[in-house]
């Protein structure tokens, strides 16, 4: 038996607006229509290392402009060299060097705290690829260790830690995110960023019942194309996912998050990208599960 139909609130990513402002991409998605942003912490649009004070009014800036624009927020944490110029991704939670994993630690903290000042509600992070010559005992250990102040940080504040499962890291599947779930000890702030493309990716079920299998720990949702065993996010209509069953499903089982359209690779055509897929998502929606 499902629920009744909750609201679906959508949403586009700031990492595939990077060659706009950040008050331009705010802007451009409050006029197509959209209910809210992914928005990935980064230099171009909200640079989590800037100095203090800097960081500070920025933030309060940011946190007026989504007010005013009626905007609601997600914070990611996936950009690609935000903390190392010659390494993607890096360092991780998983780096053999306990002091690089700090700086990931640190950077998550920070985005926990700006989280909170934004009223987002949630917080996006993932594994990291497993480094070459380490066990996945010893992976497994230093990802549960390197979260374990991140939640504590959400905790005190409020805001949701939504781990991705992402294709080639440690934590890659639902079943990886449960293994993670039960080694902390199922923490309360410990939710589940599910990104559709990578469920038809690589996931056995069918997104839509990837949805429903995620529903009591799902915290955030992002949502492209994608084709089953090609990690590649694509615009609507260019994989082979079938996009009613899966709102249908968003919607039945009352999740209340955005569902953040990701085009990371799709920045030179941003715009027009973010005009075209909300009308699609609104489309394939159930009838009366939008605003």
């Amino acid at each position: 038996m499902t629920t009744a139909p909750g609201t679906l609130r959508f949403g586009y990513g700031t990492n595939g607006l990077a060659d706009l402002r950040l008050d331009d991409a705010l802007g451009l998605l409050a006029d197509l229509g959209y209910d809210g942003v992914g928005l990935t912490l980064d230099h171009m649009h909200l640079d989590p290392l800037a100095p203090a004070p800097e960081l500070a009014a920025r933030v309060r800036h940011v946190a007026r402009r989504l007010d005013a624009l009626g905007l609601r927020v997600t914070v990611e944490t996936g950009a690609r060299y935000v903390l190392d110029p010659r390494r993607k991704h890096g360092p991780s939670l998983l780096d053999p060097d306990a002091e690089d994993r700090g700086r990931r630690v640190d950077l998550l903290l920070r985005a926990v705290r700006i989280a909170a000042d934004l009223g987002a509600h949630a917080v996006h992070c993932f594994s990291g690829i497993t480094p070459d010559g380490t066990d996945p005992d010893t992976a497994w250990k230093r990802l549960a260790e390197a979260l374990t102040p991140v939640l504590d940080a959400a905790s005190a504040a409020r805001v949701p830690l939504a781990v991705e499962p992402e294709p080639g890291h440690l934590l890659a599947t639902l079943a990886d995110f449960h293994h993670l779930r039960h080694t902390l000890g199922d923490h309360p702030h410990l939710g589940l960023t599910l990104d559709i493309g990578h469920c038809q990716c690589l996931e056995p079920l069918p997104p839509a019942d990837c949805v429903r299998a995620a529903a009591p720990w799902l915290r955030h949702v992002q949502i492209e194309d994608m084709r089953r065993g090609v990690h590649e996010h694509l615009p609507f209509g260019e994989g082979e996912i079938d996009f009613p069953p899966v709102l249908a499903a968003l919607a039945d089982t009352g999740y209340r998050g955005l569902t953040v359209v990701e085009l990371p690779r799709h920045s030179h055509a941003g715009p027009d990208h973010a005009a075209r897929s909300l009308p699609f998502l609104r489309s394939a929606a159930p009838e009366g599960s939008t605003r």
